[in-house]
Formats: structure tokens, C-alpha cells, sequence
């Protein structure tokens, strides 16, 4: 910011602090409880700045000159303060408003008609206590979004920043969000995604929240606040000490590392920051080489050639975007489509060849076979080496045409990629002069990398889907699981649930596995932590 005047409470501008909670009109009671306090306080410092100004000077004119920014900077920091008071009480209100609304719903319609005209629970505008007694008890949630964009204007080039920060209540409700320019030299994207943090971190606790996520779509920022990485460059060192002491003052700071579409809202802040700093457009050309699009997720101008349009729907997207969304999906199990919401057009192997690995795209290739192949069809190579998916009426078929004998009754098959021959029926290589019923009396016990699979799955509490075999494991949530054969259980018990319907007697949820636990999150291995990528 420009302004050398400071808040006491942090170095955030207020100014840009915007409350969603419509403002009641009332008698400006904020301020008559500050009028003794700030009275006292600026009384106090003005004196102070007097006595300064009645040491020997250069000048008289100098010391006036001194004078009047001391006075400027005290009525700023008073003023500042009233507008924390304020934004404290509107925060508090909006919590009070959201239980009350909850209680009322919940009352049963018979008492409500008897008693509701009598209901009332009116919030006690002004007290400090109340504010902080409604802030300390409720969980917040923190999105944040740094963006550095060096834009081409006439014949100059200039890097910009800025920052973005939305906070919300634990149904998703908007309370809060900041935005603002950075200013100064050798801004990269790792300090500008830190600084967004530390601002949102600072805001929250102005406010007296106490417990609260925040959300990350940066996967090398996240191993470092959370202490797997060790930053190397000691700018962004110093900013992840700074995040951790602020985590620190919080009692309960939780982290999530998230799809970059989940911090839209942040992002869009973050851009609206850079464009009112700069207050001008990249200039347009009429080279095609040299024409911008922007990117609706992370709200970057990108080359129109890094852009990516969906066959079918053309929703467009930058290769960055394009490339996390893909590779997150992948990572889950699940085939990607559109990131555009309620948007169901596939994505083929081909067009994504442009920005995907080769290792991811063979996975996504498995993928689709995968979903090609329904769950009770499925049939692995049992050779670790080779693991192929086929179908078991490919394998069939092809066992027939490549092997001798009665194939279909013995249960023998071979695999179309390694050629090794393996059991349909006992999933294991094949058992030459034995029967499977033999085979099974003489192994008892399963496999040991199935051994250490059910252990590990017994001690971290997943499930097996019945339908596909698959392993889940709940993270957060309720315990209705949709698999992604699409059979729905229930986490719990493993009943069905039918017709988005329960079958067992279970909760629906446990508080628990509602409020996240940062130490569950995947340490996704990154090249160059310290680079500016997002």
C-alpha cells in the first residue's frame, strides 16, 4: 500500500477488509464505547508528538511539517481501530444471525405457532465479549491466491501483483475478502501465494477467530508451511517462518491442498488487485502470436497457442490449469472430464497429449479402459511385473485362440501383453496338474502383498468396495461412499444404500471426520520445490 500509516493490530489496509453481511442501520453504538479509549490514546500520543516537536529542529517549518504527519497518523490508527470494532461486531452478528436461523428451523411447527411471535435473541451490539465469544466458537475457512503477471503496455513491461483473500464460514457463506496490489521489486509467485497467506492469517486473527482451514492449490507451498520441504531460497524461508508463527496463535489451523478451482473466488480477487493498480490493459496486437485469453480459473492472461479448448463443450482453459485438473482426477481414480461445472464432455488421450506427461498418459489411458470395463468384468495380469487390465471375455477369447484344451471349464488363461499364463479363477499364475479346489486346500492364507494390503487397510480404517474390490478410505465427510464403479455404501457398517437411501441405522456422519486433519494429506513429490510454477 502507499499509506505510511500502520495499524497497531497488523500491517493489513482495511480498506479493502469488505463485510458480506448487510450492515443494520443503527445509533453508531461502536463508536461511543471507543470514545473514552481513543480519546485517551490519541490525547496521550499527541503530547507525546508536542514534546518531540519542542526539540531543537533544523527548522520551524520542519518541525510543523512533523508535526501535522504525526497528528495524520494518529487520527489513521484511530480510525483504523474503529473500523476493526466494527468489522469484529458485523462478524459476530453474522455468526449470531446463522444460529439463531439454524434454531429456528429446527423448532417444530406446533411450538413454533404457540410461541414464535414470543421468540427472540437479539445480538448485543458492542460487546466485546459477545464478539469474541461468536468468533472464538466458530470454525472459518480461509482461501487465499498470490499472482505475480508481467503485462506488456505500449513499449514496456511490467510485473504486478497481487493478492487475494476470501473468508468464509464453515457452511461456505462469504463473511470476508481482501484484496490488494503488491508492491516492490523480484516478486515471484512462491512470495506472492506466501504474502496472500500471511495477510488472510493476519485478518483472521484481528478478527478473534480462532479455528480455521485455509486452502492451498499450491503443491510446493503446502510441503513447506507444513514442514516436508525445506525452502532454498531465504526470502520465501522467511515468509514460511512467518506463516508458521502466525499458525501458532491460532487454536486450531488446519491446511488443504486443493484443485486450483476450488480458490476461483480468491484468484478473481487477486486479478481485480493487479488491474486497479495498474489501471490499464495489456495492449492488444494484432500478431496472433501475441493475443491473450484469460484463464476463468486462475484468472491468468495466457498465449492464445497455451489454451485449451474441450472437444465437444469448447470451454476453454490454460495448459496449467488443464494439467492439475487432469492429474488430480487421475491421482483419485476417476476418469477426468470438463472442469466446468455440471459440464459432463469427456477428455480424450489425444488432445491432452499437449500438456500431459507420458506417465500420465498412460494412466489416463488405463482410466478409460477402466471405465470402458464394467467393475465384475474386470480381470489383472497377476504377474506384479506386468498387472494388465483386460476383460474376462477378452482374455477368454483370446485363451482360445492362443492355448489347447478345454480352456473355459479349467479355468486357464493367458495374458495378451507379458503371454504368461494364470488361473481366472484362483488370480494367481497358473497351477499346472492341480485343480483350483487342490490349490486353494494347499494355500490357505492369501498372498503376502494381500496380507499387507488388508493389514494396512484394517489399521487406517478403509473399506473394500463389495462390487469392485477397491479400497476407500474416508479423509472428511459423511460416510455415504459412492465408489467409483458407482456402488454407494455406507463407510461405517459397509450396508448398501439404495436409491440414495440408507439401508443400515447409522449416523450419517461423525464430527470427527468433518473438521480435516492437515497430517493426512498425500506428500506429492515436486521436482523444483522452489519453483514459480503454481
Amino acid at each position: 500500500m502507499t499509506s505510511t500509516s500502520r495499524v497497531p493490530f497488523s500491517s493489513v489496509d482495511y480498506d479493502f477488509l469488505t463485510v458480506s453481511d448487510h450492515r443494520q442501520d443503527h445509533d453508531f453504538m461502536e463508536i461511543d464505547t471507543l470514545e473514552s479509549d481513543t480519546e485517551f490514546a490519541f490525547n496521550l500520543q499527541l503530547q507525546e508528538a508536542l514534546a518531540a516537536s519542542l526539540a531543537p529542529q533544523p527548522s520551524s517549518s520542519a518541525a510543523a511539517s512533523v508535526l501535522v504527519g504525526m497528528e495524520q497518523a494518529l487520527k489513521d490508527s484511530v480510525q483504523s481501530e474503529i473500523e476493526l470494532r466494527r468489522a469484529r461486531d458485523d462478524l459476530a452478528r453474522a455468526i449470531h444471525d446463522a444460529k439463531v436461523a439454524r434454531e429456528i428451523v429446527e423448532i417444530p411447527d406446533d411450538e413454533w405457532e404457540q410461541s414464535g411471535a414470543d421468540f427472540a435473541k437479539p445480538f448485543d451490539v458492542g460487546s466485546s465479549s459477545a464478539a469474541a465469544a461468536e468468533s472464538e466458537e466458530s470454525d472459518f475457512r480461509l482461501y487465499f491466491k498470490g499472482l505475480v503477471s508481467e503485462e506488456q503496455v505500449g513499449d514496456q513491461k511490467l510485473v504486478l501483483a497481487g493478492i487475494g483473500v476470501a473468508i468464509c464460514d464453515s457452511r461456505g457463506n462469504l463473511v470476508f475478502e481482501v484484496k490488494k496490489p503488491l508492491i516492490g521489486n523480484g516478486l515471484s509467485r512462491n512470495s506472492a501465494q506466501l504474502k496472500a497467506l500471511i495477510e488472510g492469517l493476519t485478518v483472521a486473527l484481528c478478527l478473534g477467530m480462532k479455528r480455521i482451514t485455509f486452502f492451498c492449490d499450491n503443491n510446493p507451498i503446502f510441503q513447506f508451511i507444513n514442514g516436508k520441504w525445506s525452502a532454498k531460497q531465504q526470502k520465501v524461508l522467511d515468509l514460511v517462518n512467518q506463516v508458521k508463527s502466525l499458525r501458532s496463535k491460532f487454536t486450531q489451523c488446519n491446511s488443504r491442498l486443493v484443485p486450483r478451482l476450488e480458490i476461483k473466488f480468491a484468484s478473481k480477487l487477486a486479478r481485480e488487485a493487479i488491474e486497479s493498480h495498474s489501471q490499464m490493459k495489456p495492449a492488444e496486437s494484432s500478431n496472433s502470436k501475441n493475443v491473450k485469453e484469460t484463464c476463468v480459473i486462475c484468472m491468468e492472461d495466457s498465449d492464445v497457442s497455451q489454451i485449451f479448448s474441450v472437444d465437444g463443450c469448447l470451454h476453454r482453459y490454460c495448459f496449467s490449469c488443464m494439467k492439475q485438473h487432469v492429474e488430480v482426477k487421475l491421482f483419485d481414480g476417476i476418469l477426468p472430464k470438463c472442469p466446468h461445472e455440471a459440464c459432463k464432455s469427456d477428455l480424450s488421450v489425444d488432445s491432452c497429449v499437449k500438456f500431459l506427461t507420458p506417465k500420465h498418459v498412460d494412466t489416463m489411458r488405463q482410466r478409460i479402459k477402466e471405465a470402458s470395463i464394467p467393475a465384475t468384468d474386470r480381470v489383472y495380469c497377476p504377474y506384479p511385473r506386468c498387472s494388465l487390465l483386460m476383460s474376462k471375455s477378452e482374455v477368454l477369447q483370446y485363451a482360445k485362440e492362443t492355448l489347447t484344451g478345454a480352456v473355459e471349464r479349467s479355468g486357464l488363461r493367458r495374458c495378451m501383453k507379458c503371454q504368461y499364463r494364470f488361473c481366472i479363477n484362483c488370480k494367481v499364475p497358473w497351477h499346472k496338474s492341480i485343480t483350483c479346489a487342490d490349490y486353494k486346500r494347499s494355500n490357505p492364507n492369501p498372498p503376502e502383498e494381500d496380507t499387507k494390503l488388508n493389514s494396512l487397510a484394517s489399521s487406517k480404517l478403509w473399506r473394500q468396495c463389495v462390487k469392485c474390490s477397491h479400497m476407500i478410505e474416508l479423509i472428511e465427510g459423511c460416510y455415504h461412499m459412492t465408489c467409483r464403479c458407482n456402488y454407494e455404501f455406507c463407510y461405517n457398517c459397509g450396508a448398501e444404500w439404495k436409491h440414495k437411501k440408507a439401508t443400515c441405522k447409522c449416523p450419517l456422519w461423525h464430527e470427527g471426520n468433518i473438521v480435516h486433519d492437515e497430517d493426512s494429506e498425500s506428500d506429492e513429490e515436486e521436482s523444483d520445490p522452489d519453483s514459480d510454477s503454481d
